[in-house]
């Protein structure tokens, strides 16, 4: 019997709406279709109220907990962050802080990231790629990054992918 590869899609966002999300939402779909796998997307607002409050991941339960099993048990992430103050967001990394690291050992994972200028692309290279590199995922080459003129009020650009 085959496997249904799963893609899980965590976008680091603190409210609605946001273009990190839609980021993270179009590189699962792609990854998606590009290799017949199941897709799922969630935000740092789908893991509230308990995203900031929960120390151990036993503290979660839900659907906190749920996505937390599903990033766990996905075969492939796509994670993106808003950049803040030229840093991924501190609840972004809490989240990450309830991962056991040798959970994510081997995954493949897509990195993005969104901010005001050009300059935060940097985030990407010097803080997530090194960030998930301690989990030892294996970070694609192909990274996402989409500064505030790279959006427009009507749509998103088609990103190359």
């Amino acid at each position: 019997m085959p496997i249904t590869l799963r893609i899980a899609g965590i976008a680091g966002n603190l409210g609605r709406p946001f273009r990190t999300r839609t980021l993270v939402d179009r590189g699962t779909a792609r990854a998606a279709a590009r290799f017949s796998a199941i897709a799922t997307d969630h935000d740092l607002s789908d893991l509230q109220p308990a995203r900031g409050a929960a120390p151990p991941l036993e503290d979660l339960d839900g659907l906190p907990r749920t996505i937390i099993k599903q990033i766990l048990s996905a075969h492939a992430l796509v994670v993106g962050s808003p950049v803040y103050k030229g840093c991924y967001t501190g609840l972004f990394k809490h989240l990450f802080d309830l991962i056991d690291p040798a959970a994510l050992a081997g995954k493949p994972v897509l990195l993005i990231a969104t901010g005001g200028g050009v300059k935060h692309a940097l985030v990407i290279e010097h803080q997530l790629r090194p960030f998930l590199g301690f989990f030892e995922t294996v970070s694609l080459p192909t990274r996402i990054y989409a500064s505030g003129a790279d959006f427009s009020e009507i749509r998103l650009r088609a990103p190359r992918f």
